[in-house]
Formats: structure tokens, C-alpha cells, sequence
């Protein structure tokens, strides 16, 4: 985490907003720079000085009157004139019976979008977990030839690992890890003093395909796409447009058969 990033995430911090790799992360910057810790004590003093019972003003009594809702239980009751369109009532009543139908679809499109978004946070929760010391890599090696075979037996598919240093992202390494329930391949590359996760695994149909897509979290780009039935979501603070680039050469390596 950079002190961008931490002047982004520090009011959510301060509000335990946070999931718990965030606030990690967030503490251990703020442990180790002092611009952004004294930030950070400013605004706790803030936080506090606004929570006192002092500040609270009580609205006037005119006022409350005023937006008090009023009933008056002795006003007659309106009787609703007898209908003369029945035709009207039809049309209510089919689109009523339209929009029944209907929420069974809404409601499936919002539960897949609901799904995305939690794929997408868990992708850069894992991203900054892997950040803290000691938890980017399990095997450290540049040759893909290292990394693949080391999953062997760890995972129960095989990850296509590409080797992408001539395009200037060099394969650093990889871990195992969990995404959407289920334990998948990191795959590390770099891109100058930036890391990039790729996380590899299965669809559940051989062959599936899907297009390319792009979300924002913090300061963190995240690109998910499948090919020839494999799930690939690559997260970095790179700029989004060499993640992009990345995400290009890595897919034309995994279909042109570089991948190992």
C-alpha cells in the first residue's frame, strides 16, 4: 500500500469499514510512514472532538410541529368513487401479473451481479495479503518450467503458465490460494516495482469462453476473462493500461501454445 492509497482508505479505516486485509495493510503502512500516521492521529482527533455531547443541537419545538406528521382521527373518511374503467383495472392487472414474472429474472441478474462484486473484492483482498511479508510466493523461481511443476499434486488441474519477459512482465513465482470457494493458482508477474496476481482455475464447462472484463476497487484494477475453459483474473495498482496489455500477451500465450 502507497500513501495514496492510504489517504483513500483512511476515513473507512478509521470507521472500521475495512475487511480484515485492508485494515492490515492500512496499519502496517501507517506503522512505517509518519506522514501518514500523523494524518492519521489528526483525524482521529477530529473523529472524536465531533462526538461531543456539546455540538448536539436539539431542533425547536416549532420546527418539530412543523415536520411532525398530523392525524386527525375525527376528519371523515373519503369513500373512492365507484370505478368506470374496467378496462384500465385489465391493463393494472396484466402488468402486475408481467412484473411477477419478471422478478424471478431481475432477481437472478442481480444475485450474478452480486457475485462479480464479491469475486472482484476477494480477488483484491488475496491481492493485498499476498503483499505482506512472506505471503506473495510459495515458489520463487523466473522459469515457467519451475513454477508449473510445482503444482503438481496441489491443485487438481494443471495452470498454463506463460513466460512474458520478453513483453516486460517477468514471471516471478507463484502460490496456491482460494478464490470463489476453491483453491486456485497465483501466478506472480512484474512489472517494474509492480506486482500482478493472475489466479488460474477451472470453468465448469471444458471449452467456455467470456469476454473481458474490467472493475475498479481502491486504487486496484481488476480484469477477469475465460478462455478454453479456464477462469484467469489478473489484479494489480499498475496502470490499467499495461494490465490490459498484460492481459493481451498473457491470453495470446496461453492460446498459441507458449504456455507450459
Amino acid at each position: 500500500m502507497n500513501c495514496d492509497d492510504a489517504r483513500r482508505l483512511l476515513h473507512a479505516y478509521l470507521d472500521d469499514e475495512l475487511d480484515a486485509a485492508g485494515s492490515a495493510a492500512m496499519a502496517a503502512h501507517l506503522d512505517g510512514c509518519a506522514d501518514c500516521a500523523a494524518r492519521c492521529r489528526e483525524h482521529e482527533r477530529l473523529h472524536q472532538a465531533l462526538k461531543q455531547p456539546g455540538l448536539y443541537r436539539r431542533a425547536p419545538a416549532a420546527l418539530r410541529e412543523r415536520w411532525t406528521p398530523r392525524r386527525d382521527t375525527d376528519a371523515p373518511v373519503a369513500q373512492p368513487a365507484p370505478s368506470r374503467r374496467p378496462l384500465a383495472w385489465a391493463a393494472a392487472a396484466g402488468f402486475a401479473g408481467a412484473l411477477l414474472l419478471a422478478m424471478p429474472l431481475y432477481h437472478a441478474m442481480q444475485q450474478r451481479g452480486a457475485t462479480a462484486d464479491v469475486l472482484v473484492d476477494e480477488a483484491v483482498s488475496s491481492h493485498l495479503r499476498s503483499l505482506q511479508p512472506q505471503h506473495l510466493m510459495d515458489v520463487v523461481s523466473t522459469d515457467q518450467h519451475t513454477v508449473k511443476p510445482w503444482f503438481d499434486g496441489r491443485l487438481d488441474f494443471a495452470p498454463r503458465v506463460v513466460d512474458l519477459a520478453g513483453a516486460g512482465f517477468p514471471l516471478a513465482g507463484g502460490r496456491l490460494d482460494a478464490l470463489d470457494g476453491r483453491s486456485v493458482a497465483a501466478l506472480v508477474y512484474r512489472r517494474r516495482l509492480h506486482v500482478i496476481n493472475v489466479y488460474e482455475w477451472p470453468a465448469a464447462a471444458a471449452g467456455a469462453s467470456a469476454a473481458q472484463r474490467e472493475s475498479r476497487r481502491n486504487g486496484y484494477t481488476v480484469l477477469r476473462w475465460t478462455d478454453a475453459g479456464m477462469h484467469y483474473l489478473a489484479v494489480s495498482d499498475v496502470d490499467p493500461a499495461a494490465l490490459r496489455e498484460f492481459a493481451a500477451d498473457l491470453r495470446r500465450g496461453a492460446g498459441t501454445g507458449d504456455a507450459r
